[in-house]
């Protein structure tokens, strides 16, 4: 049986958690755990940039089992090289994803807290990096949740759910039960 582990990198709000846990499992169908918080972020830090290498961050999330998939979830920013800053990174190899709620608050960008707003962008984020684990790409239809982010405004546009033809993909693996939710 699929399942979804979400493991807290950091101090991360117990409601962001439980959303997420609610929400993940109506999307993909599969028990989704909570696991215990870690602090292992020190060691990602770049001080010249400010920011967290996610790449290493993302190896420190792991996941025990084939059927088990790992989201990490942390509260800084994170990059890699070649890009100034990113939402979220998955490695479709090993099953495991990593978002950073750190941009998509609405005070980082001296507008007024949303909190509604902010819960439904770390849904959105969540489910299209778990979305990479289960083997999907990119789509191309701006709706649907696997088009890539450029900006908020991307994020903002598409739905928290999958294109008919992604949710497909995912039906024929047996994996997503409640995709067009």
């Amino acid at each position: 049986m699929n399942r979804i582990s979400l493991k807290p990198l950091g101090e991360i709000d117990r409601e962001v958690l439980e959303e997420l846990k609610g929400r993940l499992e109506k999307a993909f169908g599969c028990p989704v755990e909570i696991k215990p918080q870690t602090t292992e972020l020190a060691r990602a830090y770049n001080s010249s940039r400010k920011q967290y290498l996610s790449t290493t961050l993302l190896s420190t999330v792991g996941t025990s089992e084939r059927s088990e998939k790992a989201l990490g979830i942390v509260d800084v920013d994170l990059y890699v090289p070649g890009l100034n800053f990113l939402f979220g990174e998955a490695d479709m190899g090993s099953g495991v994803a990593i978002i950073s709620l750190f941009r998509l608050r609405q005070e980082r960008y001296a507008l007024p807290p949303d909190r509604k707003l902010f819960l439904e962008r770390a849904v959105k984020e969540a489910i299209h990096e778990l979305g990479h684990t289960y083997g999907l790409g990119h789509c191309g239809d701006e709706r649907c949740i696997m088009y890539f982010s450029n900006s908020l405004m991307d994020t903002d546009k598409k739905q928290a759910a999958f294109c008919p033809k992604c949710r497909q993909v995912l039906e024929k693996r047996s994996i997503c039960w409640n995709c067009h939710r």
